[in-house]
This record gives C-alpha cells, structure tokens and sequence, in this order.
C-alpha cells in the first residue's frame, strides 16, 4: 500500500510516499526546516504545505517527538512547551481536512526497523535508539512493540536528564569530539543494558551515519546495529503505522 509518511523533528520536517510492503520511499523525499518556534499552529502550517506538495489526498501516518498515547501529547518534548496535551492527530486532521495516524518518532523508526531492516526476525527484547536534537527510544518484544519507552528521560548519575548529557544537539553544542561523545553515550548503553537486558540495541538518527567512527569507543557487551533504514527510518514507520490502522 502506498501512504504518505512524516517525520517531524526539532531540525527537520521530512516526508515521503512509501510502499509499506518493501519500505522503499517511492517519491522524493522532502524537507523544510522546523520553525522556529515550533508551536503547533506553526507546525500545522508547514504540514499542511507538504501535503499539498504531494498533492496527497488520502490518510497519513505521522512520527512525533515526544511521548504520544491516543494521539495527544502527554509531554511537551523538545518542540515546543505548548504541545503538551495537545491532540496532534486532529490538529493536523483540522489543517489538512486528512485523517492522521500520530505516534512517538522512535517507536515508529523502530516499527521500520524491527518489521524489515535491522531488527527483522530479532527474538527476545530489541530496543531501538534514535539520536538527534534529544534522544529517543523504542522498546520491542518479539518484535512487538511496547509504546512510550522514554530512555531520553533517565537521571544520570550526574543529576541532569540523561538526553541532555548525551544527545547529538549537545555533543554539536559543546563542541565534543566523537570520542568524548561516544564515552558519555556509552553510560546510557549499559544503563540500558542493566535495566532490560536486551538482545539487540539499533542505532538510528543522523549520527548512526558515523557508528564506524566511535563503535570503537563503546565498551557496553551488547549486539549493536546500525539502523538500515537511517534517516527515513521514521517516515516509513510512520507510513507503516497508518497502514496497520486504516486496516484495524
């Protein structure tokens, strides 16, 4: 089936048409900037304008980036504080006349993966890792997914967020080398480890590009894998996502 998928981040508003079957993206894939700020009248606005870029006329699966249970924000994310409680499914139904599938960004990215790239046919608990403006995660069983893991939100021992210590925005911010990022993002691997035991940890967002590049700095005695679907793990997620609703 073909449906439009988005992915919405703190950088990038990205969407593309995908054939859920394959996962292949069968259009262009296309980008604007998140506004700045990215409150949800703003962000429904540049929607609106992508979907018409597409001339789509039909449902839409969307990842967002932050914890989203029934379509609604329940945290305000690394967007905008006035998302909180909003209901994003409708917000974007009410911009576009389209009906939306909304979910959090990792869990989708993780949906792509686990279904057809690096987690496929994964037994046991498969946690999918997505670094960029904070840190998303996505927790699977079997290769079902359990929603609204938030790794991103852990203390870490040094009393901040654990995302705000180990973010790809924070290692750009404070001009950290790979080697110094890698060694903090390091700690959230085994607390990871410790807490869940899992089989197999995918590494997604922009930075997973460069995994050769610090994998050597990671000291954590769990299967690492790179996302295979990389930075449109999202968008096939989210088109994914729509697919199995509109037939539910």
């Amino acid at each position: 089936m073909k449906i439009l998928g988005f992915d919405i981040g703190g950088s990038g508003i990205k969407a593309a048409i995908v054939d859920t079957k394959t996962g292949e993206l069968i259009s262009e894939r296309h980008r604007i900037d998140t506004p700045k700020p990215a409150t949800p009248e703003a962000v429904a606005k540049v929607v609106k304008e992508m979907v018409e870029h597409f001339n789509w006329k039909k449902a839409v699966g969307c990842s967002f980036p932050t914890t989203i249970v029934d379509g609604q924000c329940i945290h305000s994310g690394n967007l905008s504080e006035k998302w909180l409680n909003v209901k994003v499914d409708k917000l974007f139904k009410k911009a576009t006349k389209l009906p939306f599938y909304v979910s959090n960004d990792a869990d989708l990215a993780g949906l792509a993966e686990v279904s057809l790239g690096a987690g496929k046919d994964q037994k046991g608990v498969t946690i999918v890792i997505t670094i960029g403006t904070g840190i998303g995660s996505g927790l699977f069983y079997n290769g079902t997914l359990i929603p609204n893991l938030e790794l991103g939100k852990m203390l870490h021992s040094n009393g901040k967020i654990i995302e705000f210590y180990t973010a790809d925005s924070i290692r750009k911010k404070e001009d950290l080398t790979l080697k110094q990022w890698a060694l903090r993002f390091d700690e959230l691997l085994e607390y990871t480890r410790i807490v869940f035991s899992p089989s197999l940890i995918i590494l997604g967002g922009g930075i997973s590009k460069k995994y050769d590049q610090f994998k050597e700095f990671l000291e954590t005695d769990v299967e690492i894998n790179v996302a295979e679907f990389r930075n449109n793990a999202g968008i096939i997620g989210a088109a994914m996502y729509a697919h199995k609703n509109l037939k539910d």
